[in-house]
């Protein structure tokens, strides 16, 4: 691994993990403010990381790699967080229809890249609103955490969760028909 700034912001998003779980259980009324604070500037650097990778030319195998883990491993335990405090079974069906998109989506990447044909499992654009959308949904479910259900924030935060799971479908959904389309054309050759 090349210690590029990419790259070092990517292994601190990764190091965001065990702080933003530590401030969520503060006591006192600042641990959601602490905990989404943390996870914005995560969601932050997951998008600063890239762009910085393409402009400064220091695109490696280690930040290709590194980075969509280190998305998925802070988005994943902020979800185990809210699924835990919530206490609710739209937070924990959101959770499970993300978390469960991602591994697929993933092990999708990996047969479509031993099959030498990653580029046709690229990033789509729905993929990268449905990210905005679920750093944002997250980000409000963590910082209102100890509010009530009347909050208007909260209430926000609650629709962009069921958009970012409708977009989740959407883009899984779209990953899944190239592979099925991948799949039964090599069986046919």
């Amino acid at each position: 691994m090349r210690w590029t700034l990419p790259n070092i912001l990517t292994l601190l998003r990764v190091g965001c993990i065990p702080l933003m779980v530590a401030a969520f259980y503060l006591p006192g009324p600042y641990a959601g403010f602490l905990s989404a604070l943390i996870f914005l500037i995560a969601a932050i650097t997951d998008w600063f990381d890239g762009w910085l990778a393409r402009t400064l030319n220091q695109e490696s195998e280690f930040g290709a790699f590194m980075d969509p883990v280190a998305d998925k491993l802070i988005v994943a335990t902020a979800l185990v967080l809210l699924v835990a405090h919530y206490d609710n079974i739209w937070i924990t069906l959101a959770a499970m229809v993300i978390i469960g998109r991602e591994i697929l989506v993933s092990a999708l990447r990996e047969w479509m890249a031993r099959s030498g044909r990653s580029e046709s499992v690229a990033v789509t654009i729905v993929a990268k609103f449905k990210t905005t959308l679920q750093m944002t949904a997250i980000t409000i479910l963590l910082w209102r955490s100890d509010e009530g259900p009347t909050d208007t924030w909260l209430l926000g935060g609650y629709v962009a969760t069921v958009i970012a799971v409708v977009l989740t479908l959407w883009s899984m959904w779209g990953y899944l028909r190239v592979m099925l389309g991948s799949s039964s054309k090599s069986e046919t050759t």
